[in-house]
C-alpha cells in the first residue's frame, strides 16, 4: 500500500485525519505521511489530549498543511462545517475509549466531534486502548452504536500493548492497513463497486517427493497487485495463490494452495459468481506422474534419474464454462520469443476478453522484479504497449481496462 507516488483512489482526494489522546498517536504520523505520498490532501485535526503524545509540527512536516485543534480559531467558528463538507473521507486514529463514547453520543464538544457531525463522507474509527478497556461492556456498546451510525470500525488488532500491559485485543491496526482502509472507502463507488473478482496468482509446486518439487520463479507480485487494485476499485476479491512470500493483501479473501490441481479446485467455486476473472498465476504445465511418498535418497538411486511427467489441468480452459454469462476474463502470456504471435494465439484459444503479454527475457519485467513492461491485446483493435512501470501501476491499468470492458458489456 501505496508506494511510488500519487495513486488512485487517494490522489486528489481530501482526507480529514483525526488524532486523539492515546499512546498510539505517534504511529499516525506515518499514516499522514503515507496518505500524502499517495496524493491525498490531509487535514489533521488533533484533540487537546493528543498534544500530550505527539506535537502538531510532526504532522505539519509530513503533510505540508496546518494542523487544526480549536473550533473557534482564526479560521472561523464554522471550520468544522468546511472540513466536514470538503472531506472525501474522515479517519480517526487512534480512537480512544473516551472518543468512542463521545462519537456514539453525538457530542460536539471539540473540533473533531463537530466535524464528524458535519460530514457526510465515509467515517473510519480505529480503536486503540488497553485490552481490559476494550472488553468493557460500555466500550463495546459505544463501538456498536458507532457502527449503527454508519461509522466503520477498523480494528483493533491483538498484540503487544503499552509497557506493563502485556498483549491482547486493543492494539491500533498497522498504519498500512489504515491507509488501505481509507483508500477502500474512497473507492467505495469505484468502477468495480459491487462486483466480484476472482484472481489467480503465484507459482504452483508439483511434488517430486515430500522435499523436492517442480516449480518456477514466479513471486506472485503481479497477481497480488491486481487483487489490491481490484479491491481498491470497490470489488469483493478472492485471490487464489500458489506459494508466495508476500503477505495476504488487505481486505482480500486469500486462499493459499500448492499444486495446480489444488488451485483448480479452489477456483471452481468463486469463479462461478465472478463478474471478472483474472488468470495471473504461473501454473506449472506438468507434474511428476508418480510422486514418491518419502524422500528419495541419492545413494539408493542410479547416477542418472528420470522423472515421468504428465500434463497439469489448464485452469482457465477448465473453468471457462463455469464463468457467468457476461463475465470478463483476463489472461496472461509470458513468452521468451515471438511474444505477440503466441499471445494472439492464446487470446483466441482461451476466449479471453483481454490478454496481458510480457517478455520473460526482459530483465526489467517478468519474474522476481518489482517492475513490468506489458502489451495489452483484445480480440478487436491493435495491441497497446504500456511503458515500463511498477507492477502496482501496471495492475491499475489492467484493472481499469477490465472494468471498462465489463461496463461496456453490461450496457450492450
Amino acid at each position: 500500500m501505496p508506494s511510488g507516488g500519487p495513486r488512485a483512489p487517494w490522489a486528489g482526494r481530501r482526507v480529514v485525519l483525526g488524532v486523539t489522546g492515546g499512546i498510539a498517536a505517534y504511529k499516525v504520523v506515518q499514516v499522514a505521511r503515507d496518505l500524502t505520498w499517495a496524493g491525498a490532501e490531509v487535514d489533521v485535526v488533533m484533540t487537546r489530549s493528543a498534544h500530550e503524545f505527539v506535537r502538531p509540527l510532526s504532522f505539519e512536516g509530513v503533510t505540508g498543511r496546518p494542523v487544526y485543534t480549536d473550533p473557534f480559531s482564526a479560521d472561523g467558528a464554522a471550520l468544522h462545517i468546511r472540513l466536514g463538507r470538503e472531506a472525501d473521507a474522515v479517519c480517526v486514529a487512534p480512537a480512544t475509549a473516551d472518543f468512542l463514547a463521545r462519537a456514539a453520543d453525538g457530542r460536539s464538544d471539540d473540533l473533531l466531534t463537530t466535524t464528524l457531525l458535519a460530514t457526510r463522507a465515509p467515517v473510519l474509527l480505529c480503536p486503540a486502548m488497553n485490552d481490559r478497556m476494550w472488553s468493557h461492556p460500555a466500550v463495546r456498546a459505544n463501538a456498536a452504536r458507532c457502527a449503527e451510525l454508519g461509522y466503520t470500525l477498523v480494528g483493533p488488532d491483538t498484540g503487544p500493548l503499552a509497557v506493563g500491559e502485556a498483549e491482547g485485543p486493543g492494539r491500533l491496526v498497522a498504519p498500512e492497513e489504515i491507509v488501505a482502509r481509507v483508500g477502500r472507502s474512497l473507492g467505495s463507488n469505484g468502477p468495480l463497486a459491487g462486483r466480484r473478482v476472482t484472481i489467480t496468482a503465484g507459482p504452483t509446486r508439483e511434488a517430486v517427493d515430500p522435499v523436492r518439487f517442480l516449480g518456477n520463479r514466479s513471486s506472485g507480485r503481479m497477481g497480488f497487485a491486481l487483487a489490491e487494485s481490484a479491491w481498491l476499485a470497490g470489488a469483493d476479491v478472492t485471490l487464489v495463490t500458489g506459494p508466495s512470500a508476500l503477505p495476504d493483501p488487505i481486505g482480500v479473501h486469500t486462499i493459499r494452495v500448492e499444486s495446480a490441481r489444488e488451485m483448480l479446485d479452489a477456483v471452481r467455486g468463486p469463479v462461478g459468481s465472478a463478474h471478472l476473472a483474472i488468470y495471473a498465476a504461473a501454473v506449472s504445465d506438468f507434474r511428476p506422474a508418480d510422486a514418491a511418498d518419502r524422500k528419495m535418497k541419492r545413494r539408493e538411486m542410479e547416477t542418472d534419474v528420470s522423472v515421468d511427467l504428465v500434463a497439469n489441468p489448464d485452469i482457465a480452459a477448465e473453468t471457462r464454462a463455469l464463468r457467468p454469462a457476461g463475465a470478463v476474463a483476463v489472461g496472461f502470456a509470458l513468452e521468451t520469443h515471438d511474444l505477440l504471435r503466441y499471445a494472439r494465439a492464446k487470446l483466441a484459444e482461451k476466449g479471453f476478453d483481454l490478454l496481458v503479454a510480457n517478455d520473460a527475457s526482459d530483465p526489467e519485467a517478468g519474474f522476481e522484479v518489482a517492475t513490468n513492461r506489458v502489451t495489452l491485446l483484445e480480440p478487436e483493435g491493435d495491441p497497446v504497449a504500456l511503458p515500463l512501470a511498477s507492477k502496482v501501476e501496471v495492475a491499475d491499468r489492467i484493472v481499469a481496462r477490465a472494468a471498462e470492458l465489463l461496463a461496456l458489456r453490461e450496457v450492450t
